[in-house]
């Protein structure tokens, strides 16, 4: 699967596991996000997957799965109850530069 943010495409390893196996029969779909907290830009995916989360310690690039329903893509660091999905293979200061916004566009395809 590919994903964008704001149009520009990032790299990404993906984990194989149940919940991206179900984001991708999503796909292709566009989710609205918004910072939240100052370290996570968050999404509604419209439709509850497949979740197994656990206590996890998060950073920068983490992209999981928040109450089975949002996509969350991390630029700072959190410690919560998680599914992860994967990480975008880029530096913290790219990550910031997409991500650091009041809102993004992230395409999932």
């Amino acid at each position: 699967m590919k994903l964008h943010i704001d149009g520009n495409e990032v790299p990404v390893s993906w984990l194989r596991n149940d919940s991206v196996s179900a984001l991708a029969e999503l796909a292709p779909i566009t989710i609205s996000m918004e910072r939240y907290g100052g370290f996570e830009q968050v999404g509604p995916l419209g439709n509850k997957i497949v979740s197994h989360d656990q206590n996890e310690i998060t950073g920068p690039g983490d992209i999981v799965l928040y109450n089975s329903r949002n996509i969350v893509i991390f630029f700072g660091s959190n410690e919560w109850s998680y599914t992860r999905l994967g990480h975008i293979d880029l530096d913290s200061e790219s990550l910031s530069s997409l991500l650091d916004k009041e809102s993004v566009s992230l395409r999932i395809g």
